[in-house]
């Protein structure tokens, strides 16, 4: 399975001033964990043309790179996302989608005219994706660039659609948890024996005044990830400190 690394960009001033509550998040790393793959960044930001522009340039220099972003694809003045995805992913204005032109109008009629047909303008070579609700579809670019509407009616059934068409299930994530009653100073030497391909997460914390750190391991391969949280387990034991098992 080649690197993928997903990103999300969730595009919205009224989540950041806490006006809406944000959905996109959980959903999309709910649904890459069904499909075996995690999240490798997330962007939650205003409606600002600068600040979108330069996520995006951020996203594009990253040649392992799946972008879904959400809001910003209608037709009023604050949906900025149609013309900066234009810019930044293919160097050249917006053109007319011709059969999301005929989606609008057969749904519309003369009420298509004059604003809601401009949400037919999109960055060239960009294909559609089913909005199960309204048939105002988002649209994808190069099959790795997704752009969805803010609503998570319509936004997660064309995030669904484009995993099940684009990216089949990889091999399912193992991960292996711990609480241990110590410091994560104790266990860095364990840390820097992991190797690349097992993933390590340690959180400090302090629970009923005494410190502790959680410890969590993942990886594809269960028996390597099993091997190496042996480790840390072993030395526990070894050492006397007590520590409880994540179920």
């Amino acid at each position: 399975m080649k690197q993928i690394h997903f990103y999300a960009v969730i595009i919205g001033t009224e989540i950041l001033n806490g006006r809406r509550q944000d959905k996109h998040f959980s959903f999309l790393k709910a649904a890459l964990a069904e499909r075996g793959y995690t999240l490798f960044a997330s962007f939650t930001i205003k409606d600002d043309p600068q600040l979108i522009e330069q996520t995006y340039r951020l996203i594009l220099a990253d040649p392992h790179s799946v972008m879904f972003s959400f809001g910003g694809i209608g037709s009023t003045p604050d949906d900025l996302t149609r013309a900066i995805s234009a810019k930044v992913f293919t160097a050249k204005k917006l053109s007319r989608h011709q059969q999301f032109e005929r989606d609008i109008i057969e749904r519309f009629g003369d009420e298509a005219y004059p604003h809601r047909i401009f949400m037919s303008d999109l960055p060239v070579g960009s294909d559609l994706l089913t909005n199960p609700v309204n048939n105002m579809s988002g649209y994808y670019l190069q099959e790795r660039f997704f752009f969805v509407p803010g609503f998570p009616e319509m936004a997660h059934a064309m995030i669904r659609e484009a995993l099940e068409r684009f990216y089949p299930k990889n091999k399912m994530l193992h991960r292996l948890t711990l609480y241990a009653q110590t410091s994560e100073n104790t266990l860095i030497d364990l840390m820097k024996k992991l190797p690349d391909s097992v993933e390590l997460s340690s959180l400090p914390m302090i629970k009923n005044s005494v410190p502790t750190v959680e410890i969590s391991l993942a990886g594809y391969d269960r028996e390597e990830v099993k091997k190496w949280f042996s480790g840390f387990s072993d030395f526990l034991d070894s050492h006397n400190i007590k520590y409880t098992l994540r179920s």
